[in-house]
């Protein structure tokens, strides 16, 4: 662990907060090099404010934009692909470690326009089979079952956002984002990164919404068009199934 530089004015018996070291990031898609984080001298009787709070109570200050900046460009756990910046949506443990998972509540958060001012297009990814996503889907979804429906509906043309200050996001699910949509997700990643140069993409915010349409449906019917759920091993389309599932093969 670094301290932080003190004020010459402080005395040297104030010992200043001690940050925690930020753990190596285990994704092999972020910078080899990391930026060593500056320090900021302070003017005679003023101190250079912690990064968090220290022990219990104890108050905290925040640190300058360049601090700031400086400390994200350390902790590419968690940035966006092209580790331009944070996450937007808050994250949940899934199956899968190398993915981000938003929960549904967090899904409706967006439906109801509550990143408006952030987000420019969110494109909801449906990645079950035809016969599933005619029984029931989460409103606005597109469905994009097989690979190069999704690359031709994301990648032929990619979506471009009017205001560059606001964002594009990405969000799969299939009826248990088990693994139908994990798979698709990671596929556009790899497709992103083929067509751009490191560390440059075209959907650096790819989301997996966790339990999938399963967990989503019970839920939040009123968000559901047509308001059902059709599952994938339903008794009346087994031949659907099975024609899909040699599709994808």
């Amino acid at each position: 662990c670094r301290q932080l530089f003190r004020s010459p004015s402080m005395p040297s018996s104030v010992i200043r907060p001690i940050l925690k070291r930020i753990e190596r990031p285990r994704d092999r898609d972020t910078p080899v090099k990391s930026k060593r984080r500056r320090s900021v001298a302070g003017t005679p009787g003023e101190e250079v404010a912690a990064a968090e709070p220290v022990g219990d109570g104890e108050a905290a200050g925040s640190f300058c934009h360049e601090e700031i900046e400086n400390l994200l460009a350390n902790d590419h756990r968690e940035l966006i692909g092209d580790f331009s910046k944070a996450y937007l949506l808050q994250t949940v443990e899934g199956k899968h470690q190398d993915l981000k998972y938003i929960s549904p509540e967090m899904m409706v958060a967006v439906l109801t326009g509550q990143f408006s001012s952030l987000i420019e297009s969110c494109v909801i990814v449906d990645c079950r089979y035809p016969y599933e996503y005619e029984g029931g889907h989460i409103k606005g979804a597109v469905n994009l079952p097989m690979e190069q429906d999704v690359e031709e509906f994301l990648l032929k043309k990619p979506i471009v956002p009017f205001d560059a200050s606001k964002r594009v996001i990405v969000i799969f699910h299939c009826e248990f984002s088990s693994e139908r949509g994990p798979r698709m997700c990671r596929f556009v990643r790899e497709k992103d990164r083929a067509c751009n140069e490191y560390p440059h993409l075209h959907y650096p915010e790819l989301y997996v919404l966790k339990g999938g349409y399963r967990e989503f449906f019970p839920q939040y019917q009123t968000h559901c068009e047509p308001q059902d759920y059709r599952p994938m091993h339903h008794e009346d389309f087994k031949e659907d199934l099975r024609k899909f599932r040699l599709k994808s093969r």
